[in-house]
Parts: structure tokens; C-alpha cells; sequence
């Protein structure tokens, strides 16, 4: 199918699924959601079709050709300023699109024969509409970064896994992934970096107008137990609010977030003063995963959970070494991790092994200090045991959206489906949308850890 195929079949589907509303205000909530989804693959199918035209303005205004450029035929310096000119788009998009097309484009040999794209599994996900193109440049970006340090055949291999785990991801979530795939394709780059960011950590205290200011800036390994703290007491406080006999009565905790935690900085500050004070964390662990064979060879990387970036196995090992950190070793030995009916309450073990399935909230994404454990199939009512295939780890948020609006959970493997009461946005087999996908099927949202590369 070619792109502009691709173009006109979205056109048609956002057709007929606004139907014969006059306007926006006049859709049902189905409606909403189903153009809502016919938009994202028409975007994305433009955005295939964008950035093919990108690498050819690009092609024909190659600094070689001179006078002959097209883009300078046109007045503009550079092809990136005529296509921001001529979209509306920033310069720096217009590189990013440029960037893309070029990456994605079919090439020729000095003969003049045909090859393949040089990211040919990111040119059929952005052909087929299942990436974006915003989407594509974080992929294609991080491949170029370790494409001569990891070589041509793991590049490969990763190129397949960002493109699959990225599908129906938002922006957000592909750069994590993205970060993970970096450590994996280049693990001796890890711990040089690390280095210069801890070089880089600072603190800065000052008055300015009656107020007290703080500015830190904290490598991973530093702010591990100051992010996980600070979430755990946020945590504490919320759950305190839920257990409240009267929210609104007039000596009720109405503190923002930001306040809680400048309070959570102060009640740990104080709590070093006077060590007899018990600080709430709500179970707040610093978690460290690392494969057992990165941890044997002394090299790779570890991940700690409720952050981004990872850290080098020296790290890992300075932190587990430090304590108060838990590491969690993949593939080693582990404790009973499924009690049955004899238990109510999800153990310790029991909750770390959901940290590793789920990453933290599995629907939402909160980061794990600021969640807990929660039956599929409840205690009392469905007599449900305390097993990890009946386990779930989500923040009070998302349990109050599942028990008011109905939602069913199922486990399936390593991956976590949510599966609303109404069917309403047709998704394919990997979880996206699709112009053309059927109708009857219901809509399953929220695969587990959607920022991590299993590798």
C-alpha cells in the first residue's frame, strides 16, 4: 500500500465514524472516541506521507546542486526553512521531519541500484500508520547514537523491539523506552555518563523575599531514595486523606502536592535531628533490577524503579551496598511468591514481584512508591487468593475509575489488560488503533510496563 493509499483510507474512516453530526458538539461519547481514534491514524498517515516529501525537498536541495537547490530556488537557506515556511511547523520539526525521511527513504548504491531504507522496520510501522513521526525520530534518533558502537545486526534486533513495544505509546513513554534501549545497545556508555552527571549534582539555599530557596539537581543514583522517599510520604498523606472521618471539616489536610512535599523534605530533615520520630512512607522501597548475568560480569545496567535513567552495575552495586535499597536480581533465586487463600494482605516479596510485572501503576503509570496491591478477584466477595496471577498494583485513582466504571482486569503472561464495560475504539492486534480493524472486538488498553525493554 502506498502512503497515499494509506492517506485516503484514513480520510474515509474519519468520514464515516463522524457519521452526520454537524460539528464536533454534536457527537455521542462513542462518537468522541471514535473520532478521536480516526484522527490518530490519519495523523500518522500523514505524517508518512510528510515526511517522504521531506526527504525529497531535502534530496533535491543538496548543497552540491548549488544554484539549482530547490530550496534556495525558492528563497530559503536550507530545505528545514521551507518546509517550516510552507507547514507552519518550527525549524527544529522540520529538521526532525527531514531527519526521518531521510532514515526511512529507499536508497540507491554508487551503481545506482536499489537498497533498503536504513531503518526499513521503522519505514513499515510509519507507512502502515502505527507510528508517528515524532514517535520515529526518538527511535531513529537513539539507533543512530549506537549504530557504530553496537553495530549493524543489534541495531537491527533493536529497531524491532523499540517499533513493537511503541505501538499506541504516547511521546512520553517512547523516550523512556528509548533510554532503556540506549543502556541495552551500548552498556559501556552508562557508567562514563554517570560519572559526569554526578559531576554535575549540586545544592544551592538562599532568602529572597521572606522565602527560603532550594535548587538541587541530583544524578539517578543520588535522588533514588530522595525521589522514593518524597513519593512514599505523598502516598502516606493521601491515604490519611482517604481514611478521614470528614474532608470538609474546617482542620482538613488541603495541601497541594508540591506542599506535601516540601513538608515530606522538612519531616525527613527533622527526623535526622530527632531520630525518635516515626516518618510515614506508606512501604516506600528503592528497588535496583538488574539481569544476574549483568550483575556476574560486573558491566550492563540496572534500572530503578519510579525513574527514567539508568545506572551503571558499579552503582547498583554502591547502592545496594549503602542500604535501604533492595536488589532485584532477574532469573535468581526468589522467595514463595504465591500463598493461596492463606493470606489476605500481599506479602513484601509479593509486591516486588508486581513491581517488576506491572512497573507501578499498571494503568496509569504512577511510579510504584505511590501505589499498592489490590485483588483482581476480591478477598471476601469472589473469594479470590492472594497470588500474583490474582495481584494488580494501582494508585487510588485508577481503583476508584475501575470499581465505579466497571472495568475488568485480566493477567495474561507478563502483560496486564484493561477492558472496559463498552467496546468503542477497534484497536489491532498490538494493541493500537486502526482504521480498519473490526468493530466486535473489545477495546483493550494499558499492556504492563509500557516504558521497558525486555532484552
Amino acid at each position: 500500500m502506498s502512503t497515499l493509499t494509506g492517506l485516503h483510507e484514513a480520510m474515509a474512516h474519519l468520514d464515516a465514524a463522524w457519521a452526520d453530526a454537524a460539528g464536533a458538539g454534536d457527537l455521542s461519547r462513542p462518537q468522541l472516541i471514535e473520532v478521536g481514534a480516526a484522527l490518530g491514524v490519519l495523523q500518522r498517515r500523514l505524517d508518512a506521507v510528510h515526511t517522504d516529501v521531506a526527504a525529497g525537498i531535502s534530496r533535491e536541495s543538496r548543497p552540491e546542486l548549488g544554484a539549482d537547490s530547490l530550496a534556495k530556488q525558492q528563497g530559503f537557506r536550507s530545505p528545514a526553512r521551507l518546509i517550516a515556511a510552507t507547514t507552519g511547523v518550527s525549524t527544529g520539526d522540520a529538521v526532525r521531519l527531514v531527519k526521518v525521511g531521510e532514515a526511512t527513504a529507499p536508497r540507491t548504491d554508487l551503481r545506482g541500484e536499489r537498497l533498503p531504507a536504513r531503518y526499513p522496520v521503522v519505514r513499515d510501522a510509519l507507512t502502515s500508520g502505527v507510528l508517528s513521526a515524532q514517535v520515529a525520530s526518538v527511535v531513529i534518533a537513539v539507533l543512530d547514537r549506537c549504530r557504530v558502537v553496537a553495530g549493524a545486526v543489534r541495531v537491527a534486533e533493536a529497531e524491532r523491539m523499540l517499533v513493537e513495544k511503541a505501538r499506541g505509546l504516547a511521546l512520553d513513554e517512547v523516550r523512556r523506552l528509548a533510554v532503556r534501549a540506549e543502556a541495552w545497545l551500548d552498556p559501556d556508555g552508562v557508567e562514563p555518563k554517570e560519572e559526569e552527571r554526578r559531576a554535575k549534582r549540586s545544592l544551592t539555599v538562599f532568602e529572597r523575599d521572606g522565602m527560603v530557596h532550594l535548587n538541587a539537581v541530583l544524578d539517578v543514583e543520588t535522588a533514588a531514595p530522595v525521589v522514593t522517599a518524597i513519593r512514599g510520604y505523598v502516598t502516606a498523606v493521601f491515604a490519611a486523606r482517604q481514611d478521614a472521618p470528614d474532608s470538609a471539616a474546617p482542620d482538613a489536610d488541603r495541601r497541594t502536592v508540591p506542599m506535601i512535599q516540601v513538608d515530606a523534605l522538612s519531616v525527613f530533615c527533622a527526623h535526622v535531628l530527632d531520630c525518635d520520630r516515626k516518618v510515614p512512607l506508606a512501604g516506600a522501597t528503592v528497588v535496583v533490577r538488574m539481569s544476574l548475568e549483568d550483575l556476574e560480569s560486573g558491566s550492563g545496567s540496572a534500572a530503578l524503579d519510579g525513574l527514567d535513567h539508568p545506572v551503571s552495575i558499579g552503582a547498583a552495586r554502591r547502592m545496594a551496598a549503602g542500604g535501604g535499597v533492595i536488589p532485584c536480581v532477574l532469573d535468581g533465586a526468589s522467595e514463595i511468591l504465591d500463598w493461596g487463600r492463606e493470606r489476605r494482605l500481599f506479602t513484601r516479596a509479593q509486591r516486588l514481584a508486581l513491581v517488576e510485572r506491572d512497573g507501578g501503576c499498571a494503568m496509569c503509570g504512577l511510579p510504584p512508591e505511590m501505589t499498592k496491591a489490590h485483588h483482581i478477584r476480591w478477598w471476601k466477595r469472589d473469594r479470590g487468593p492472594t497470588d500474583l496471577s490474582n495481584g494488580v498494583l494501582l494508585c487510588e485513582t485508577c481503583h476508584h475509575r475501575i470499581h465505579d466504571n466497571g472495568w475488568q482486569i485480566r493477567i495474561e503472561g507478563p502483560r496486564v489488560w484493561f477492558i472496559p464495560r463498552a467496546t468503542s475504539i477497534p484497536r489491532d492486534d498490538h494493541g493500537s488503533a486502526d482504521a480498519h480493524a473490526s468493530t466486535s472486538r473489545p477495546d483493550r488498553m494499558a499492556t504492563s510496563r509500557p516504558d521497558r525493554m525486555a532484552v
